[in-house]
């Protein structure tokens, strides 16, 4: 057989260590072994001097060596299932806590170069990589998003009614904008299937506290529904973070200047088809439609349970404050602001 510089120095394969066992039992030489599989003389020294068990050479005993020094050769994967860490991450995502919150805790817990420090990209790797089987399916599950497929925008005109007596984003304050100074907030609807029922989100901009509104059963999404709902919600946050709402241009928003009357908070409307003008909000919704998953009946969650919801939320990490949950945020926010926290839910 010629040697070529493909196989010259290519790992033994299985079928030849039988061959060369047969071969060196017949006290064949080293080039000649080497000769009839097409490999170089050193390839065969060395496999003979790295596989051999008491001076003898057998095929299976010879891949035996082989696989257990392969296995030693590579080193053991961070998170791998039987680690302390592996545990620790398997636990926040059961928990609904994102990769990038679980890596950015543990790097402000631990120093640097410590082993349970880990990236948000080791975990993705390390769910994506797990073989196909339950543990797999639940790593991916407690994802806030399983797949990286993106839905286009809309385009073209809004063909909705117009909302009378809008105020437009674009002569909001700029303080607001800045997230400055607390008290803004921004508004949505998420809606169950068939559009058969609805819940109220609230976040506000600057600590990213979250709130979720119980609306009734019957037209969910109505203007009087939101207007009642969104005002009892609004009036149990203490006075001085209840200064503003942006909200999109649905027509639940249709009595917003009685929203205003009833709350003191100034309603401001985005451009059509404009989510990023409402980030905050967009982004939340994504988190909470980890327990109000798209094409459920949402009118069976209690105003409670809705509430324990927004807690387990509110108590995660954000990178944006600074590795603090939005709950200790708002808390320091309602200290700075020298009034009693109204805030029931």
């Amino acid at each position: 057989m010629q040697i070529t510089p493909l196989n010259r120095y290519k790992q033994i394969q299985p079928e030849e260590r039988v061959t060369l066992a047969s071969l060196h039992v017949q006290n064949f030489t080293v080039r000649e072994i080497a000769r009839t599989l097409g490999r170089a003389p050193s390839t065969i020294t060395r496999e003979l001097s790295r596989n051999s068990c008491d001076g003898a050479y057998a095929s299976k005993s010879a891949e035996g060596c082989a696989a257990k020094r392969r296995m030693q050769a590579r080193p053991v994967p961070k998170l791998h299932k039987e680690s302390i860490l592996f545990g620790i991450v398997h636990h926040l995502l059961c928990i609904r806590w994102s990769p990038e919150q679980i890596s950015m805790t543990l790097s402000a817990t631990y120093p640097k170069g410590h082993e349970h420090r880990v990236s948000h990209e080791t975990i993705y790797n390390c769910i994506y990589a797990q073989p196909v089987g339950e543990l797999k399916r639940d790593l991916i599950k407690a994802l806030r998003q399983a797949h990286n497929k993106r839905v286009p925008r809309s385009k073209g005109q809004d063909r909705r009614g117009q909302i009378p007596d809008m105020v437009s984003i674009h002569v909001r304050p700029p303080e607001i904008e800045d997230r400055q100074f607390p008290g803004h907030w921004e508004g949505d609807l998420i809606k169950g299937e068939s559009n058969g029922s609805a819940v109220g989100t609230l976040v506000e901009r600057t600590s990213r506290l979250l709130m979720l509104v119980k609306l009734p059963e019957v037209k969910p999404a109505s203007a009087l529904n939101v207007l009642q709902g969104f005002t009892d919600k609004l009036l149990s946050i203490a006075l001085p973070l209840r200064l503003s709402m942006t909200y999109d241009q649905g027509r639940e928003m249709a009595m917003h200047k009685e929203l205003s009357k009833r709350t003191g908070i100034a309603v401001y409307f985005c451009d059509p088809h404009s989510p990023w003008q409402r980030g905050s909000n967009e982004n939340m919704n994504g988190l909470v439609r980890q327990y109000l998953p798209k094409g459920t009946d949402l009118s069976v969650y209690s105003q409670v349970e809705l509430d324990a919801i927004a807690d387990e939320i509110n108590n995660r990490p954000r990178k944006g404050l600074g590795v603090r949950s939005p709950l200790s945020v708002y808390r320091e926010l309602l200290a700075n602001s020298q009034q009693h926290s109204t805030l029931i839910h």
